[in-house]
């Protein structure tokens, strides 16, 4: 079958978003209901996420500086803004080109995918389980499972597994130039297709991204399954404050 990488990746990313902001949302309802002080609640939630931001603003400071874009200033302090929330880091940069602005919007899923996967294959060694797995061994696997916080720094790689994961999607004025870049790329497609490059392309260049994007697409699945694993605690955590303080659940 045909593009099964590229349908597999959005099934996996659609869900991380919606996970991300629920997970997000736990966390911040519980900072809130303990402390009652919004700019507190501001600084311990920017400091739990503080790994995954420096990794996502330095992805697009560093890909900007690899494509000769001007940079400007970088932070990672959060700033409640009245257009897009709560803005946990940022960096400027000038606007360009259509091309690089693109892909300096895509930096942080890149990295963070690529943390993730170093992460997963050389601290936590999980290609083993995986492996297993598709091999249908399931009491190997459960065993593995259980084994998995005697790996030396696991709860140190799970952490920042899930920081990274938590913040690697692109934002919204990270995505500004995808929908031009989207139709260009699909007028080249269509054009070199109309020219007889169609056949040529399915067959060398189609397998090369559906397998990239299969690859990468199981790493996202880790990074939902980090987001589920985070948010049933959290979420029975809030219920539980929220019982005996005796305020609104959310």
């Amino acid at each position: 079958m045909q593009f099964v990488g590229l349908i597999i990746f959005a099934l996996n990313l659609l869900p991380l978003v919606y996970l991300q902001r629920f997970l997000h949302r736990e966390i911040q309802l519980i900072f809130f209901m303990l402390t009652r002080n919004k700019p507190l609640t501001i600084a311990l939630f920017s400091l739990l996420f503080l790994p995954g931001v420096l990794l996502h603003e330095a992805s697009h400071y560093l890909t900007a500086k690899f494509l000769g874009v001007q940079t400007g200033r970088f932070t990672v302090v959060p700033q409640a803004v009245e257009s897009r929330g709560l803005v946990l880091g940022s960096v400027e940069i000038e606007n360009t080109d259509i091309l690089r602005d693109s892909l300096i919007g895509l930096a942080p899923i890149l990295s963070g995918t690529l943390f993730i996967a170093f992460a997963a294959l050389v601290q936590l060694e999980l290609d083993a389980l995986w492996h297993v797995l598709k091999n249908g061994q399931w009491n190997l696997f459960f065993m593995g499972l259980r084994l998995l916080p005697t790996v030396p720094d696991f709860y140190l790689w799970f952490y920042l597994t899930f920081a990274v994961s938590s913040t690697m999607l692109p934002s919204e004025s990270d995505r500004h130039a995808w929908l031009p870049l989207g139709l260009w790329v699909g007028i080249l497609i269509a054009l070199a297709a109309f020219a007889g490059a169609g056949a040529w392309m399915l067959q060398n260049l189609a397998p090369l991204l559906d397998s990239l994007l299969l690859s990468a697409s199981l790493f996202i699945a880790l990074s939902n399954i980090v987001h589920i694993v985070m948010w049933i605690p959290l979420f029975s955590i809030r219920r539980v404050i929220a019982f005996f303080l005796d305020v609104e659940a959310g």
